[in-house]
């Protein structure tokens, strides 16, 4: 017998899990639909190995989780930049992480010279982060550790990325907050890795080119603050 869950047994653990729920708070239903006010935005692999609130010993309502292929944070997926608008504008998170991991399968999979069909433009962001680094990339000899890093750059680029967007300049601005993080889990170990993004450094240096803070409304709102 296939010693995976079967369709049917989900239901039955969705009961055990509410029983759990209600036997170590009696109110936890009732305070779970009053509404949600996470500190953090999670953007992560959507690898079944690797679920967010497990990873950070998170609890419902404390995390706004947002995952893709390989961690991609890309100005043209409506998807990422919306969840991201709403966590930065609505939800007032106060971190935004980016988490990726090593084994990645979708990292691999950019640096394999294969047609994918359809991945081909989600994995081309991939692509374009080993171009940006193919010097020290290509000066790694070991292939696993060539890929690790890989997941790293990955991950700072993504950062960029989210750092580049003008709900995450103007809220900064004005609240210094949301502050943007690279991490990445290594599954050989279970340990979550701070690469520690220089959030304040990347935001000055890449304002040159991609300041989205000079509109009349940021500089009313600034003006306003005591």
């Amino acid at each position: 017998m296939n010693n995976s869950k079967t369709y049917e047994s989900i239901f039955e653990n969705n009961k055990s899990w509410i029983q759990n729920k209600l036997n170590a708070d009696a109110d936890f239903f009732k305070k779970l639909v009053v509404g949600q006010s996470p500190e953090y935005l999670y953007i992560g692999c959507s690898d079944s190995r690797v679920t967010a609130e497990e990873l950070m010993g998170a609890a419902p309502g404390e995390v706004f989780v947002h995952r893709n292929i390989a961690n991609v944070v890309n100005s043209l997926d409506m998807n990422s930049t919306a969840v991201i608008e709403y966590a930065v504008r609505h939800l007032k998170v106060k971190h935004i992480i980016v988490c990726g991991h090593y084994g990645c399968g979708g990292v691999k999979a950019a640096m394999t010279p294969e047609d994918m069909g359809l991945m081909n433009p989600w994995l081309r962001n991939i692509r374009d982060v080993y171009r940006l680094h193919q010097n020290e990339l290509d000066e790694i000899s070991d292939e696993t550790k060539r890929y690790d890093r890989l997941v790293e750059l990955n991950v700072q680029e993504q950062c960029i990325n989210i750092i580049k967007m003008a709900c995450v300049q103007e809220r900064y601005i004005l609240e210094q907050f949301p502050i943007v993080h690279g991490w990445v889990f290594d599954m050989r170990t279970g340990n979550l890795i701070d690469l520690n993004i220089d959030f304040e450094e990347i935001l000055k240096n890449i304002q040159k080119i991609y300041d989205l803070t000079n509109s009349h409304w940021v500089m009313s709102r600034r003006n306003l603050e005591p």
